[in-house]
């Protein structure tokens, strides 16, 4: 369809400032700041729709959520939620205010110059914040397990030999302790407290994650990632959650460079230079990925664990299982061989591994398309 009017949306949490472009290339009008409200959107798109204009819609990706996205679609209308770390930016540019934002992705809307993200549907929006409040609750018992590390460091209190951190003899150890002063006492109840709700919520989010993954649509390419070795349950919910369906990819470069972990590069001439990783991606699911990559550092097994999971998989992810761990524990070894340190290897091999959740994904679809079952 050919938009003949371009509207960038500047959004915050009470108002929303609008400017518009038309295709004919005439200046950037601004129409001013409405408020963040339904009514108010749907009083925008009437006027804008009385000029007999097609209208496309866009604003930037951030705390205000996905809802306006889906009101303008709602209401037949094209909309892209815009990646903010990828709006075209002037170096000498020094002014910034919400409506020449809005101008600006109008502007830059109109000549093709923005990159969308993926908006994901309600249900697994609502995965995204349950794993996530998951992967919080979890920086909040780490941070937690910190405080009273530091404060019985700071009394020259250490564990006995050979007791290792956070498990049950440690976790004993702990409460059996008796300090010298009633204040201090109160205080390591407190750090023991605090971690013992922390450990509850996160069991709890556990619980829920298990739960809402068996009622997903996405259930059975989350099964079948688990199928992988390093990918539990809840890494699984994760990658679906990030991504949603792995068969929008046209390929796995593209999964990899939406997890930011494809190499920067400065190129110039005949002088090809590459760097880091790029991060420029989801960081939540760069996570998860490099986590899981860890465990291919040990060669090809399949452990107890991994053999419960692989039962309701099928052949052909048992396969690309099998195969990966072969090939990303070789690369694993000989990139350290070739004096890479540890961490750039496992990133490395991480990247590989999204490979294979891409081919796990399309295999699903296969095996979906021959069957006819969801």
């Amino acid at each position: 369809m050919k938009y003949t009017t371009f509207v960038g949306l500047d959004v915050h949490k009470d108002s929303i400032a609008v400017a518009t472009a038309r295709s004919s290339r005439q200046s950037v009008e601004s129409l001013g700041v409405i408020l963040n409200n339904s009514l108010a959107v749907t009083k925008l798109v009437k006027k804008l729709e009385s000029t007999g204009s097609v209208l496309a819609f866009c604003y930037e990706a951030g705390p205000c959520g996905y809802g306006l996205y889906r009101q303008l679609v709602a209401m037949g209308h094209y909309c892209i939620v815009v990646a903010p770390s990828l709006v075209p930016q002037k170096p000498g540019d020094r002014v910034k205010t919400d409506r020449r934002d809005a101008r600006k992705l109008a502007t830059y809307f109109r000549s093709g110059d923005l990159t969308s993200v993926w908006v994901p549907d309600e249900d697994s929006e609502a995965l995204r914040d349950l794993v996530r409040a998951r992967e919080s609750s979890k920086e909040d018992l780490h941070r937690c397990r910190q405080r009273l590390g530091k404060f019985l460091l700071r009394l020259g209190i250490k564990p006995p030999e050979g007791v290792r951190n956070w498990t049950l003899r440690h976790k004993l150890w702990v409460k059996s302790l008796n300090l010298d002063y009633q204040v201090q006492q109160i205080v390591l109840s407190e750090h023991i407290y605090s971690i013992e709700e922390c450990e509850n919520r996160v069991a709890r989010f556990e619980r829920e994650i298990e739960e809402q993954s068996n009622k997903s649509s996405l259930r059975k390419v989350m099964a079948a990632l688990q199928g992988l070795r390093g990918i539990s349950l809840v890494t699984a919910a994760t990658i679906i959650s990030e991504v949603g369906d792995l068969t929008r990819f046209e390929n796995a470069r593209q999964l990899m460079s939406y997890a930011g972990l494809v190499p920067s590069e400065d190129s110039s001439g005949n002088t090809i230079k590459r760097g880091c990783i790029t991060k420029a991606g989801n960081s939540h699911l760069r996570r998860v990925v490099v986590e899981s990559a860890w465990h291919y550092r040990h060669k090809p097994s399949v452990g107890i664990g991994l053999k419960k999971r692989q039962e309701t998989v099928s052949e052909e992810v048992k396969q690309i299982s099998w195969k990966a761990q072969h090939r990303l524990n070789l690369k694993y070894r000989r990139m350290l061989a070739r004096g890479k340190n540890k961490q750039k290897t496992v990133v490395g091999v991480a990247r590989e591994l999204l490979g294979f959740i891409w081919a796990v994904g399309q295999a699903v679809e296969k095996e979906r398309t021959l069957t006819g079952v969801v």
